[in-house]
């Protein structure tokens, strides 16, 4: 094979590997805009993290997001208890329904 044979495909193996890099830089573009929309931390190029500047506005919403946190966990465990409490009544009244209808059904039968 000859440089002749390869000289026609030379425009379209240049214009494959620009359309590959800049693929590429529109992937990485895109990957960090996503990122940051969503509050990812972002990284360095070798990986470390690039910590935003932290101001007054930040600290005072992470302070409203703990509370919000706390609230909500003691939330759930009052649901949690309510939901054993109905878990159990459904349960035990179930079983005593059960006896309570033979037990009607058996003075029933020595009635008649």
């Amino acid at each position: 094979m000859q440089f002749a044979d390869i000289l026609p495909y030379l425009g379209w193996v240049i214009a494959g590997a620009f359309a590959l890099g800049a693929g590429g830089i529109f992937a990485s573009v895109h990957n960090t805009r996503l990122k940051i929309k969503n509050g990812y931390p972002l990284e360095g190029m070798w990986g470390q993290s690039l910590k935003p500047s932290s101001d007054g506005q930040t600290a005072q919403r992470v302070v409203l997001l703990t509370q919000e946190n706390a609230q909500l966990r003691a939330e759930l465990g009052a649901l949690k208890d309510r939901l054993g409490n109905v878990e159990r009544i459904v349960t035990d009244s179930g079983f005593h329904l059960t006896h309570e209808i033979e037990r009607l059904r058996e003075g029933k039968e020595q009635v008649q």
